[in-house]
């Protein structure tokens, strides 16, 4: 019912995205969509790339005087860097003698991509595996947060640890114990982590995490890290357990393992569910203002692949950049040795700027079962539509049961 489709290339001229199937009449503007993009670029430890670009976004289609219109929405990013990569990238048949890439990296897509597309450079891979293409989809998926903000649902996000260095109090435990503020929400929890250049929520944990980055640097190399990513404000009910596409941490885990070098995801209280005892990590069900809830929410807010109410909750694993500043083996694809691997511009560790991803994909994840459920042509309809489910819902259970 929604979807976006995203294109170009790290160093191409622009980066696009065209949203589709959002109603009318939700306030968006550029301002918001640029907020998220700036959060994507920043944190210790990015790259020369940064220094170059500065995301703004236009508005392309589908938004007339601040509202959208229903139809498909355009989005456009400017490549700065472009402008130094004119004839390298050059749509055009090539009418100069280039030296293609054949020297890959372990760990990216370099061998992969020259395999499955017939590439006889490596360039090739290079320009559409990259990072750079999760701009667009900030872009894109930021138009999901927007909308959900309507339904008081709020996404957020922290880094958990980067390098190995985690904190003495970890944030994600409260989470999953439930201990929470009742006035507790994941935009106020990403508001705190915004003010760490790392996107801790501790100053002692940043200043260990920051000592560790300039020890990678001084080294050559790069460090990956977890994070967790937080959605509050939820109804109960958005998913199903009738088929297994339906079911809410499907989309979920979906939305987060396609994001760049994200190499493992959980939900809730995940794989250390498994070594415990079924009384230790199931949550008890108890009355509270005359609704259903739970005690705990190690199940991280699903339960049967549908939304319980409470806060969602998704850890996931970034691997470390797998560009290094001190290459490691591999061989020229051109002669078959052995040779150093080649060097590509890069961040030392892109963990806070995973996270922020992070936040849109599981937006996105969302809004679609959202619209699933709720879904209409136009915002009145669908806040109509979501006003008769919350007066109907859970704290109405025990009437079946009369």
């Amino acid at each position: 019912m929604i979807r976006f489709l995203t294109a170009g290339e790290s160093h191409g001229k622009k980066l696009t995205t065209i949203v589709e199937g959002f109603p009318s009449n939700l306030k968006l503007n550029a301002e918001f969509i640029n907020q998220e993009l700036k959060r994507r670029q920043s944190g210790y430890g990015r790259g020369g790339r940064m220094k170059i670009e500065s995301d703004e976004v236009q508005i392309l289609s589908g938004v007339r005087y601040g509202k959208t219109l229903g139809s498909p929405i355009t989005l456009q990013i400017n490549n700065n860097d472009w402008s130094n990569w004119t004839e390298i990238m050059s749509s055009e048949e090539k009418k100069y003698k280039s030296q293609p890439v054949t020297v890959p990296r372990p760990g990216h897509a370099d061998v992969v991509g020259v395999t499955k597309y017939d590439y006889d450079d490596i360039r090739n891979s290079i320009e559409r595996s990259s990072a750079r293409e999760t701009a667009a989809r900030v872009a894109a998926t930021s138009v999901a947060k927007r909308f959900l903000e309507e339904f008081g649902i709020t996404v957020g996000s922290f880094v958990e640890s980067i390098g190995g260095i985690y904190p003495e109090k970890n944030f994600l435990d409260k989470l999953l114990q439930n201990k929470l503020r009742k006035d507790f929400s994941a935009e106020t929890l990403a508001a705190k982590a915004d003010k760490s250049s790392v996107r801790v929520l501790e100053k002692e944990h940043e200043k260990k995490i920051i000592r560790k980055i300039q020890n990678a640097k001084s080294r050559g190399d790069t460090l990956g890290g977890t994070f967790v990513v937080a959605a509050t404000g939820m109804p109960v009910g958005l998913g199903s357990f009738v088929h297994y596409d339906r079911k809410l941490n499907v989309g979920i885990a979906s939305a987060i393992s396609s994001i760049n070098a994200v190499k493992g995801v959980e939900i809730g209280a995940g794989f250390k569910t498994s070594d415990a005892f079924g009384s230790e990590v199931h949550d008890v069900i108890v009355v509270k203002e005359g609704g259903i809830t739970r005690k705990t929410n190690y199940a991280g807010g699903i339960e049967g692949g549908v939304s319980t109410g409470l806060p969602i909750i998704v850890r996931a694993a970034m691997k470390p950049i797998a560009t290094l500043m001190t290459p490691i083996e591999t061989i020229d694809l051109k002669t078959g040795r052995k040779i150093k691997a080649r060097r590509e511009r890069s961040d030392f560790t892109a963990v806070p700027a995973c996270a922020v991803i992070a936040e849109g994909m599981l937006a996105w994840a969302i809004a679609e079962l959202f619209f699933e459920k709720f879904g209409g042509d136009s915002m009145k309809e669908i806040k109509r539509n979501y006003a008769a489910w919350i007066k109907s819902g859970s704290k109405n259970v025990f009437n079946n049961f009369k």
